[in-house]
């Protein structure tokens, strides 16, 4: 399959460059903002009145772009990166070099939550669960994104959907556009779950369900897409020609997200 150089740079606006990728995390935000809206204002999704206002998932909305943003950063010099910056503190503000990590945005964005939920009131797991219905959005158009940049490829193939990535360091061996399949497992197939959960089920009647199916959901999805995503060229595979970082992060997320549904089973329902 060619692929579809797309140059990075959208557009710019003088020495200023608007990348997709920045685009990308304003999109799904957005998106994810007009979604939650719809969410607290179906009266029929909970068991009494919604958790949160309009205005206060206004409020919060800045509370998340600080936290994915800042977490997502710092997760991926700690995760990832930690000796380059140790080396050298300034390529910690360098963000082509790397870029940001979900594990870290979701740990940043949950301290937002928390924080959040406390200040104002609000049932956190309920919070939680509007949250991790919507992120599937922002994950879709930044796997995306990653694959506009031709960044996080994957293994070598030979299916006739391999794609040789332009970037010398990716070399002209054709190779898994894995970041597609995470758009489509992380995004589209988790999307469509939760909603279903959601709106079929009735899962924000009993908080804290939804967040599990996400945080679980996504882990199986990252740990399935690992086996196809050449692991970053710093860390190399863990154990056995097999292992790596991201599968190594997701697994407490599994393990997480199996107990916060079983948690929600066993609580009684929520009410107003």
């Amino acid at each position: 399959m060619p692929y579809p150089e797309i140059d990075p740079i959208a557009f710019s606006i003088g020495p200023v460059a608007v990348h997709w990728y920045g685009i990308a995390y304003v999109v799904g935000i957005m998106l994810g903002w007009v979604y939650a809206r719809r969410l607290i204002e179906t009266p029929r999704l909970w068991a009494g009145d919604a958790p949160m206002s309009r205005t206060q998932l206004d409020d919060f909305l800045v509370w998340a772009a600080v936290g994915i943003i800042l977490g997502g950063r710092i997760g991926y010099i700690l995760f990832y990166d930690f000796p380059n910056v140790a080396a050298d503190p300034l390529r910690a503000l360098q963000v082509w070099n790397g870029g940001m990590s979900f594990h870290g945005g979701l740990a940043g964005t949950t301290l937002a939550m928390i924080l959040f939920a406390r200040r104002n009131a609000i049932p956190m797991w309920s919070l939680f669960d509007i949250v991790a219905a919507v992120v599937p959005i922002g994950l879709f158009f930044g796997r995306i994104a990653n694959f506009v940049n031709g960044e996080l490829w994957g293994r070598f193939s030979e299916l006739p959907w391999a794609v040789v990535f332009p970037d010398t360091k990716a070399g002209l061996s054709p190779r898994h556009p894995s970041q597609l399949y995470e758009a489509g497992l992380e995004g589209i197939v988790l999307l469509a779950v939760l909603a279903i959960a959601i709106y079929r089920f009735g899962a924000l009647k009993r908080p804290g369900i939804v967040t599990g199916i996400f945080v679980a959901g996504y882990a199986l999805s990252r740990i399935t897409v690992e086996f196809f995503r050449e692991p970053d060229p710093q860390l190399g595979y863990l154990f056995g020609g097999w292992l790596t970082m991201g599968m190594l992060l997701s697994l407490p997320m599994l393990a997480l997200g199996l107990w916060a549904i079983l948690r929600a089973r066993a609580a009684r329902p929520a009410s107003a």
